[in-house]
């Protein structure tokens, strides 16, 4: 398996399975479950997709040790302020059946993503996600999260394929550590 290194430190692999539109939940289970045993390591999920129990499930299930899996999940718009993510961590994690996440993004720019990354911050520095980023966020958006004295995203999760390829938000992600 191929990684990327983090600009914190944290390794993450390059290829993951994502478990969108997958709402029912022993499919999802299944799915997420037989993921793992074909070697995948990377699970990514959001709340937003409602199946963070199920994940949990397969996790637990899976037999491989926490600490060889990461797990992505993600901040849906309604939870985005401060003390919201705070609680929007948590209920994640509960959830999932976690003790830390690998991954945590902002799933969208929208409503007050700048207090939802400063409690990210926070819970980084707390040990409870070990990088942080955000996702469908372009340059300007990125700029400004700079601007505002905030800590560098380690991800930034975007549509990205043959049909649509974004060269200035890959450049700028890739000259910036991103």
């Amino acid at each position: 398996m191929e990684f990327v290194t983090l600009n914190n430190g944290v390794k993450m692999p390059l290829e993951g399975f994502g478990v969108f539109q997958v709402p029912d939940p022993k499919q999802c289970e299944t799915a997420v479950l037989d993921a793992i045993n074909s070697g995948y390591r990377m699970i990514d999920t959001a709340a937003a997709y409602m199946n963070e129990e199920a994940v949990g499930a397969a996790i637990r299930n899976s037999g491989v040790p926490r600490s060889e899996l990461f797990i992505t999940t993600k901040l849906w718009v309604q939870d985005a302020s401060y003390e919201n993510a705070k609680k929007a961590v948590q209920t994640s994690l509960n959830k999932l059946g976690l003790d830390y996440l690998d991954l945590y993004l902002i799933h969208q720019p929208m409503s007050d993503y700048y207090g939802a990354w400063r409690a990210m911050e926070e819970l980084y520095d707390e040990g409870k996600i070990r990088a942080i980023g955000v996702s469908n966020f372009n340059v300007e958006l990125m700029e400004m999260l700079a601007a505002n004295g905030c800590a560098k995203p380690a991800v930034n999760e975007y549509q990205c394929n043959p049909f649509d390829w974004n060269d200035e938000l890959t450049d700028y992600c890739h000259a910036n550590g991103v």
